[in-house]
């Protein structure tokens, strides 16, 4: 019951922990559930099948996922030789700029391109109630989509925003693809660490790390015979989760069909669990990282974050404020804790893949 630190080897940022903060009375501000009842279509949604979604677009009549071109794109489409060409006006004002930029002033184009990948077409749906084979199929579909991507951008991003308190600003259930030529900053720093670890070592962190959970049973969440779940030793979020595989896979379109059957098992699991432990719709970010590379990366395992920002019920939600935005993270529940409240409810999940939404 003493506060101690706790770094993340993956980014070398460390966490404050604090149990002894945990039964502390709370009166700060709670939110509020959605009471709304979400039906199977909604004639408003853009991600409906069958409906109309900026100017001419409109979506195939789909059942199952689904993916397009994000119409509001985070990434300009353009690369950048083709961007510069096209700047004929006031190129002169340019260049001027560009001389008169100081040295801790840094800019760059950020070419490429966003999806956005519906995970089934009924729009009261979550991840967290598809099938073990409808999250197969979504698997599959971002394994295409991850191979397609791969050849033409050096890095790409499968990510899932959950619920309205992270942002989400559609209820039907999809997930993003951000794919560009640089390499995301934590991409970069998860990088640089592992290689430098592999350097020093000459075996993979992430490997070495998922051993010593596995023999700790401590912060373990679930495990078949190709995956491992986790809460990090260096977990912010109070339930916060790590998704690694057993064996040497860098990145997504490595996958076979057993590593992603199995991967399916486990995320019907933990998404359910997560549904389980607060009697809500668990809002959470999460997203996967790969090796930003298609050549050997033995330095390098595929593994995917979850980030869920509720703290102790439904209604009251984890801040990184104060301290947390001037200093580092600080959480109050252990990591330890917090596993064995999900460890228990991932034992209590029944998937049967014959089962239908």
């Amino acid at each position: 019951m003493h506060s101690t630190r706790r770094q993340n080897s993956l980014t070398g940022d460390w966490v404050l922990v604090s149990p002894q903060r945990h039964a502390r009375p709370w009166v700060g501000s709670q939110e509020a559930p959605s009471r709304e009842q979400v039906a199977p279509y909604d004639s408003d949604c853009p991600l409906c099948p069958g409906n109309v979604r900026r100017g001419d677009a409109s979506n195939p009549d789909y059942t199952g996922p689904f993916v397009f071109r994000n119409d509001f794109s985070a990434l300009s489409s353009l690369s950048p030789v083709e961007s510069d060409s096209n700047e004929t006006e006031d190129a002169g004002h340019a260049s001027n700029k560009s001389s008169k930029a100081p040295t801790f002033i840094a800019e760059q184009p950020a070419a490429g391109e966003c999806r956005v990948l519906c995970f089934d077409h009924q729009h009261h749906r979550t991840f967290a109630d598809l099938t073990r084979e409808e999250v197969k199929s979504v698997l599959q579909l971002q394994r295409d989509q991850y191979r397609e991507l791969i050849k033409a951008y050096r890095c790409v991003t499968l990510f899932e925003n959950k619920g309205e308190i992270m942002g989400c600003s559609q209820p039907h259930p999809h997930g993003q693809i951000w794919a560009h030529d640089h390499l995301s900053s934590l991409v970069a720093t998860e990088d640089e660490r592992q290689l430098a670890y592999f350097r020093e070592h000459g075996s993979a962190l992430l490997q070495d790390y998922a051993e010593w959970e596995l023999a700790a049973q401590q912060r373990l969440v679930y495990q078949n015979d190709d995956w491992l779940i986790v809460v990090p030793y260096w977990a912010a979020w109070p339930f916060e989760t790590l998704i690694l595989p057993r064996t040497a896979i860098g990145h997504f379109g490595a996958l076979t069909d057993t590593a992603l059957a199995a991967l399916a098992e486990a995320l019907a699991i933990l998404t359910r669990a997560y549904d389980a432990l607060f009697d809500c719709r668990f809002p959470y970010s999460m997203g996967w990282h790969n090796a930003p590379t298609t050549e050997p990366a033995p330095h390098w395992r595929l593994h995917a974050h979850f980030y869920p920002p509720l703290l102790r019920s439904a209604i009251v939600k984890k801040h990184m404020v104060g301290y947390e935005m001037l200093g580092e993270p600080q959480r109050d529940v252990s990591a330890e804790d917090a596993a064995a409240q999900l460890r228990t409810l991932a034992d209590k999940v029944v998937i049967d893949s014959s089962e239908q939404g």
